[in-house]
């Protein structure tokens, strides 16, 4: 039986968070202001199904699918809301599902570390997939489950904040996100990305 991990809709992408998605998608590039969907479910494979249904459905572009044996994400968007909608709903409808029936968040960690030492700053720049984090910047690292959760985080947390988005993964095991900033920001990015990630209903895992 097919798990609903995740089901998150962002209603505006975020400047940073679209040029972060058009670096490492593999499909089509959304840019900011647009509205957008992911998608975790499992088994991975069915996560063809709901890209059929999805790409039928309404005028909306793939931005990503990724396909693992345990886990499928897909992200779609575009500039009308209503078509990112549409294309969500026959996701659902296609798995005979509600969004209540996604698995709840859940918050593994969540910490801040005050003015990062220059050689720190380095070690999280080796692998980060979006922009670079200061020496002295304050540093956010925001943990969730399942994964893809973790996008909402990254986008609200933009959204509330002038900070800088490090890193985020949004599939696998767990979703990470990594911000940096001035202290004041990053402590208000932090609160905004922890009470998106709160205040989503579903089903406990």
């Amino acid at each position: 039986m097919a798990e609903l991990r995740a089901y998150v809709y962002l209603d505006r992408l975020q400047p940073q968070f679209a040029a972060y998605l058009g670096a490492n998608a593999r499909g089509y590039i959304p840019v900011v202001g647009m509205a957008s969907i992911l998608v975790e479910i499992a088994p991975g494979v069915i996560i063809n199904q709901l890209t059929d249904a999805a790409l039928k459905a309404a005028n909306v572009r793939p931005g990503l699918m990724v396909v693992e044996r345990h886990f499928g994400v897909l992200e779609f968007h575009s500039k009308a809301q209503a078509d990112v909608k549409q294309a969500g709903h026959a996701v659902l409808t296609s798995l005979g599902m509600t969004v209540e029936d996604r698995v709840k968040p859940q918050i593994l960690s969540s910490q801040i570390i005050h003015k990062v030492n220059d050689y720190h700053a380095q070690m999280v720049n080796v692998t980060r997939l979006c922009s670079m984090l200061l020496p002295g910047q304050d540093l956010y690292i925001l943990e969730v489950v399942p994964a893809g959760y973790i996008t909402l985080a990254a986008n609200e947390a933009e959204k509330n904040a002038l900070i800088t988005l490090v890193d985020c993964r949004s599939y696998g095991a767990v979703g990470r996100l990594y911000i940096g900033g001035k202290e004041s920001d990053v402590a208000r990015a932090a609160k905004a990305a922890e009470t998106s990630i709160l205040n989503l209903t579903g089903k406990a895992s």
